[in-house]
């Protein structure tokens, strides 16, 4: 459940004389909260951050004098966040109050963040790629270990079916340099990028532990350019595998 709306619903069921006490999570529950992910409005730099604890929120207060939100800025997030879905949708009969943020906008996007993903984990189950299935967010983890060039090789025609199992093994008893994850996770990011036209942020960049395993973001591209990405990965796989 979101910040957003654990805010919204424990503000509703506060009780009139539990304003000293906040949403009564407590000293050690604290969230952050901002419009970048759910609003795709990253730019604005909006968000919050709710603690119940008053030596957290000091240091916090005292930062925001420094780093304020502009009028202007806070004036359109107001008016946005307390839209009546009513009048924005153009109805007059009085059916909803709801507001259109959480009412109208948030349930149809995240509706077509799960309608992305799941087309994008059924392409990549179709070609044989492991994931992580998603259940949230923005991204899918996938392990793309299958196609790293091999731990001695310097060719970049890619590794052969054979070279795979071998280096599966030397993964299981070989102790391999950081630098040399590395370098092949980018020899391979490198390949996706210029040769197939794909974009996939490495795990390595994350501290994942292991090398190639990628983060695809599903959500940054137009219905177009999705379509063309799950070509393009089908694309891939067929040639590292023929």
């Amino acid at each position: 459940q979101s910040a957003l709306a654990l805010a919204t619903t424990a503000a509703a069921a506060a009780k009139p004389n539990d304003n000293d006490e906040g949403l009564g999570l407590g000293p050690y529950v604290h969230f952050v909260y901002a419009l970048s992910k759910d609003f795709a409005l990253s730019g604005l730099r909006v968000g919050v951050a709710y603690s119940e604890n008053k030596a957290i929120r000091m240091p916090f207060q005292k930062l925001n004098d420094l780093c304020q939100i502009s009028s202007q800025t806070q004036s359109m997030v107001e008016r946005m966040l307390s839209d009546k879905a009513a009048d924005l949708d153009g109805t007059t009969d009085g059916g909803t109050d709801g507001l259109w943020s959480t009412e109208t906008f948030l349930p149809q996007n995240q509706e077509r963040i799960r309608q992305r993903c799941d087309r994008l984990q059924h392409c990549l189950t179709d070609v044989g790629i492991p994931h992580l299935n998603a259940n949230s967010g923005m991204f899918v983890w996938m392990d793309l270990r299958e196609f790293l060039p091999p731990l001695s090789s310097t060719d970049t025609d890619g590794p052969t079916q054979q070279q795979q199992q071998q280096q599966q093994q030397q993964h299981e008893t070989t102790s391999e340099s950081e630098e040399s994850k590395d370098q092949r996770e980018r020899t391979l990011y490198l390949e996706l990028l210029h040769t197939f036209g794909l974009l996939f942020t490495p795990g390595r960049s994350m501290r994942n532990e292991l090398p190639g395993f990628f983060r695809c973001v599903f959500t940054a591209a137009s219905d177009h350019e999705f379509d063309l990405g799950l070509e393009r990965i089908q694309k891939f796989v067929d040639l590292k595998r023929s």
